[in-house]
């Protein structure tokens, strides 16, 4: 499990007002990844027929025949228990997402503290093969080019540190939006 993933549950057990929003991808589960909890598996057909009927808030091709994006139902879903929403997406998902809803969303950038870094956390990690971890470490270091584009960067460093800011951050903007709507 990634940081992100870490992290996005540590903030749903922190503020239970906060819902996870599955994404869908074309790339096949990993590991012990369940279809409709860690993501919404589909072919790259079935994945392609879904942007061809508008089914989606956003979604990019992130390699050749993979596909990422967020389902407008899982936000319909979500809206419709009052949830606020966390996103976990690539980088032009990202953007994407800020563009579409403004000040109302709350944009992260998650960095390594280094590329050497996140490839000994993806060779430990033990799931991804030699050409995987190769093509995430190329795409990590075109997503770094991004980080401006998002409202905070958070370093993962310290696991706990960036639990503690994460925190911080999350909550500031969630007593920000309450403020708002009062």
């Amino acid at each position: 499990m990634s940081f992100l993933h870490h992290r996005v549950h540590h903030l749903l057990e922190k503020f239970p007002q906060i819902e996870f929003s599955v994404s869908a991808t074309s790339r096949a589960p990993r590991g012990a990844e369940v279809d409709g909890k860690d993501y919404y598996f589909f072919t790259a057909e079935q994945f392609e027929q879904k942007i061809a009927e508008d089914r989606f808030v956003e979604y990019e091709e992130v390699y050749a025949g993979t596909y990422y994006g967020t389902l407008k139902s899982e936000i319909e879903r979500l809206w419709d228990k009052g949830a606020v929403i966390a996103f976990d997406v690539d980088v032009k998902g990202g953007v994407n997402i800020k563009r579409l809803f403004g000040e109302s969303a709350l944009s992260v950038f998650v960095m390594p503290p280094s590329v050497k870094v996140l490839e000994e956390r993806l060779i430990a990690r033990g799931t991804d093969s030699k050409e995987s971890i190769a093509k995430r470490l190329a795409k990590a270091e075109e997503e770094i080019a991004y980080s401006s584009k998002f409202d905070v960067v958070l370093v993962n460093d310290n696991l706990q540190q960036a639990f503690a800011q994460a925190e911080r951050i999350v909550g500031e903007f969630i007593e920000s939006a309450k403020r708002e709507e009062e």
